[in-house]
């Protein structure tokens, strides 16, 4: 990924906030018909090695498994919050003009080697995390323990898992640092006032800047 120095961001911590944040993430890796892209939500084990390590589970029907078995190298996507910036909102446009359009964003990028199993127990314990990660907060949250174990046996025999312990990871916040303090001000503030929550989410996370 390309990083200007400007928008680089090393805090681990930040990074692994933003992998939590990211509910569905984009596992990118080659194969023998070329490239191959699968669309997970994951898990984070931050203790796990030096920059932690991610989990999740593919179809056994998707072939993506299958070039990870045979050559694990992958790259995970986290996207954050984007949104589209106007030159209307710099003050540096009624002064020269020479503004244009631009895109601010958040993501993070994970590199390292995918490790597939197949252990029922094993991807019983993954499928139970992330089931019960994103009910979490629900008034009624569903467990996998909710379900008939034969059925969900048999669920079990339709996926297969995955760790991938982080060998590098890098994040991106482009959110206008490169711009003056009245344009990222005037920025912040447009997206603060726009009626597109996820506007408004970018807008928030510049305040931590």
């Amino acid at each position: 990924m390309y990083i200007p120095s400007a928008f680089r961001q090393d805090d681990l911590a930040e990074l692994h906030r933003q992998i939590r944040a990211s509910r569905l993430a984009t596992l990118v890796s080659q194969s023998a018909e070329g490239l191959q892209a699968s669309h997970l939500p994951l898990l984070l084990e931050p203790e796990e090695g030096e920059f932690g390590t991610l989990y999740g589970h593919i179809a056994r029907g998707n072939p993506h498994w299958r070039a990870l078995a045979a050559d694990g190298e992958a790259l995970v996507i986290f996207n954050g919050p984007d949104a589209y910036i106007t030159p209307a909102w710099y003050p540096a446009k009624a002064e020269h003009g020479k503004v244009v359009p631009t895109w601010n964003y958040i993501a993070v990028h994970a590199y390292g080697r995918a490790e597939i199993f197949e252990d029922a127990e094993r991807l019983l314990q993954v499928v139970s995390r992330l089931s019960d990660r994103h009910e979490a907060g629900r008034p009624t949250p569903w467990s996998v323990a909710d379900a008939p174990r034969e059925y969900i046996d048999t669920m079990l025999r339709a996926i297969v898992g995955f760790a991938l312990p982080i060998r590098h990871l890098e994040g991106k916040w482009k959110l206008g640092q490169n711009r003056s303090a009245a344009d990222f001000q005037c920025v912040r503030e447009g997206l603060a006032a726009s009626p597109d929550a996820r506007d408004r989410e970018l807008a928030a996370r510049m305040n931590d800047l």
